[in-house]
C-alpha cells in the first residue's frame, strides 16, 4: 500500500550531509528547550515539532522507531502523528510500543482510513488503532487524506465518517477531531463549509505553498484561525524533500519558515533516523520566528519553482495520493499504474 508520503535512501541521503555531529548527553545538554503553543481550543499545549507516524515506519527496525520516540520524548516533542493505514499498521504498531509507560506524556493522534466508507468500517478502524497503539484512548483522531470533489459529500453522508467521530468521541475513546488532505485548499473549504466542530485541521505548510496559487496558507489557514481550529502544518520539505535536494532550499530553512507560519500550531516532520531527529531538534530548539521579511524572501526566492507544483506533486498530481483513497474513488492503484 502507498501513502502519502514517501521515503528512502533519497531522503536519508540528502539529510545526512546536514545531520548533527554526536548524539546522547553531549546533544542533549546543548539543545534547548522545545517551545510550546495552544492546540486551538483544546486547551492542550503542543512542542512546535511533532514526530510524522509514516516515517516511523520506515525506520531501519523496530528499536530504531523506539529510539526516535523515546529521544523525542525527552527533549521536549510531544505530538505524535499517524495514521491506520501506514505500512499496513507497522507505524501504529512500532509508535504503541514505545509508548508504553510514557502515553501520558504525548498528544497522541491517529487517523481513520475510510475514504468514503461508511461508519461501521471508521470504528472498526479505531479499534485496530487503540489495539496497536497500546491505548484505550486517542486524544485526536482525524479522517485521513480529504483529497477528492466528492471526499466532504461522503464524509458527511448519513452513517458517514461524521458519525463515527461523534460515536467515538461519546464513547471516551477520542477526546478531539479534526481531517487531514494534502491536496486542494478548496476540499478543505467544503468540509469548514458544513459548520461542524472540527478541533484541528492537517495540511501542507511550506516556502512553496507560500506563492502557490491554490495556497493553504493563504487560502485556508485564515478560516482556521477565525474559528479556532487548530492548524497542523505538515510537508514542510514537500514530502520526500524535492525542494531541498535540487537546492532550492535548504532543510533548515524549510523547517524553520513552517514553524514560523502565523497561526500554525505544530509542524509534523517525518523523521526516520535519530540523526534526523536531531537535525529538527536543534532547529526547534529555543526556536524563534522567523521575521515576517525573512519569510518573503524565502518565499519570492522560491515562487518560480512553486509554480508549476514540480516539487509539491502532492498538490499537482496523484502521485502520493493512498491505494486505499484511490481504490475507494475508481483510480489505478500504484501497482497498476507503468513504471
Amino acid at each position: 500500500m502507498k501513502s502519502t508520503s514517501k521515503s528512502g535512501t533519497t531522503r536519508r541521503r540528502f539529510v545526512k550531509g546536514s545531520a548533527l555531529a554526536g548524539a546522547g548527553l553531549a546533544f542533549a545538554q546543548q539543545t534547548a528547550d522545545i517551545p510550546k503553543r495552544p492546540l486551538g481550543k483544546t486547551g492542550l499545549q503542543t512542542s512546535i515539532l511533532g514526530v510524522g507516524g509514516y516515517h516511523i515506519g520506515t525506520a531501519e527496525d523496530d528499536a530504531t522507531g523506539a529510539r526516535i520516540i523515546h529521544e523525542a520524548i525527552d527533549h521536549g516533542i510531544n505530538f505524535f502523528d499517524n495514521a491506520w493505514e501506514y505500512h499496513q499498521g507497522l507505524s501504529e504498531e512500532r509508535m504503541g510500543k514505545a509508548l508504553v509507560g510514557r502515553r501520558d506524556k504525548v498528544i497522541l493522534m491517529t487517523k481513520l482510513c475510510t475514504h468514503g466508507r461508511d461508519k461501521k468500517v471508521a470504528m472498526r478502524q479505531l479499534e485496530e488503532s487503540l489495539v496497536r497503539l497500546r491505548t484505550d484512548h486517542l486524544d485526536i483522531w482525524q479522517v485521513h487524506e480529504v483529497v477528492y470533489d466528492d471526499d466532504p459529500e461522503r464524509i458527511f453522508a448519513p452513517g458517514g465518517a461524521i458519525e463515527a467521530l461523534e460515536d467515538a468521541k461519546k464513547q471516551g475513546k477520542v477526546r478531539f477531531v479534526g481531517f487531514t488532505g494534502h491536496k486542494d485548499p478548496d476540499i478543505h473549504l467544503k468540509m469548514l463549509e458544513r459548520n461542524y466542530p472540527f478541533d484541528t485541521v492537517q495540511m501542507p505548510l511550506n516556502i512553496l505553498d507560500a506563492t502557490y496559487a491554490r495556497s493553504f496558507q493563504k487560502l485556508v489557514l485564515p478560516e482556521l484561525v477565525r474559528r479556532d481550529i487548530a492548524p497542523l502544518g505538515m510537508k514542510s520539505l514537500c514530502g520526500s524533500g524535492e525542494p531541498v535536494k535540487n537546492g532550492v532550499y535548504t532543510a533548515e530553512e524549510g523547517i524553520r519558515y513552517a514553524m514560523s507560519v502565523p497561526g500554525v500550531a505544530v509542524t509534523i516532520s517525518g523523521m526516520e533516523s535519530p540523526e534526523i531527529l536531531q537535525q529538527n531538534l536543534k532547529i526547534a530548539g529555543g526556536f524563534q520566528p522567523l521575521k515576517q521579511q525573512q519569510m518573503s524572501q524565502l518565499a519570492d526566492r522560491a515562487h518560480l519553482y512553486a509554480a508549476d507544483g514540480r516539487y509539491e506533486l502532492f498538490k499537482s498530481t496523484k502521485k502520493y495520493d493512498g491505494d486505499l483513497g484511490r481504490e475507494q474513488h475508481q483510480f489505478p492503484v500504484s501497482e497498476e499504474l507503468p513504471a
